[in-house]
């Protein structure tokens, strides 16, 4: 079912408050932050954020990682993101369980290779893995021992153990691989069984897979352009997804999806500054 007849040109980012039972979602594109009864137009890319306390997210913006104030829309800068790199913006992102905000870039046109993945982590951002394309599918396992990621031309979602502060630490390797198929992996989401949901760029969907990466079933819906998934309500068993209307025309592009499901989602990762 549509959840929010919004079109956002590229949507994104979308996360469940659980403070405050509320989704917000980001259109990159539109340079907005989005709720179900209000926006907030901004004056460059904005695409992920992950939540402070109540009334504060940290956002990621085209040049920066901020502190936004959703009482008032104040921002306070908390550190530059290739603020002095002219081809990139910010694209997906997510809390870990530790406390930190992963966020990835890309360029602006999808160049090859300018992009990387950094971590934020109390007041320090570090870039963990780079050249990245198209970073997208970042999203953590319950236990906080496991992180996911994708660059989405590659087809393959990888997976990295982490420390016990939330650091990678040894290779990635491959979770799952689609390579041999159609689907292109975007943004994904753990549930609270550790299950992996996958929104697919161009499939209409969002799939799940198991904890050893085998496929369990998918939800559909009516945008092709399926970006971001997120698990929200009252008990977070609803599954909310973005979608991108760029490039397309159909009345159903870009706009916001929920549907309820059997799972149970993770409450998403307070943010420690």
């Amino acid at each position: 079912m549509i959840f929010d007849a919004t079109q956002c040109a590229l949507g994104e980012g979308a996360l469940w408050h659980p403070l405050r039972g509320e989704l917000f979602w980001f259109d990159i594109l539109g340079k907005r932050l989005h709720s179900k009864a209000r926006h907030w137009q901004f004056d460059e890319y904005v695409s992920a954020a992950g939540w402070v306390d109540a009334d504060t997210l940290i956002v990621a913006t085209q040049t920066a990682l901020i502190r936004f104030d959703l009482r008032d829309g104040s921002q306070t800068p908390l550190c530059p993101l290739e603020a002095d790199n002219p081809v990139t913006r910010c694209n997906d992102g997510r809390a870990d369980p530790q406390g930190g905000f992963w966020i990835g870039t890309m360029g602006i046109n999808a160049e090859q290779g300018a992009g990387a993945i950094y971590r934020y982590h109390k007041g320090a951002l570090r870039q963990i893995f780079a050249p990245i394309t198209i970073s997208n599918a970042i999203c953590f396992a319950p236990d906080g021992k496991t992180a996911y990621f994708t660059d989405t031309p590659t087809q393959k979602i990888r997976c990295v153990a982490l420390d016990a502060d939330g650091w990678p630490q040894g290779d990635p390797a491959v979770h799952i691989d689609l390579s041999a198929t159609d689907f292109r992996p975007d943004g994904a989401v753990v549930d609270a069984q550790g299950n992996l949901w996958n929104a697919q760029w161009g499939a209409h969907r969002v799939a799940g897979y198991a904890p050893d990466g085998t496929f369990l079933e998918s939800y559909s819906f009516a945008a092709a352009q399926t970006s971001c998934p997120a698990f929200g309500g009252d008990d977070l068993s609803i599954l909310f997804c973005t979608s991108a209307a760029t490039g397309l025309d159909g009345p159903d592009e870009g706009k916001t999806y929920a549907v309820p499901t059997p799972y149970k989602g993770q409450a998403e990762h307070q943010v420690i500054l």
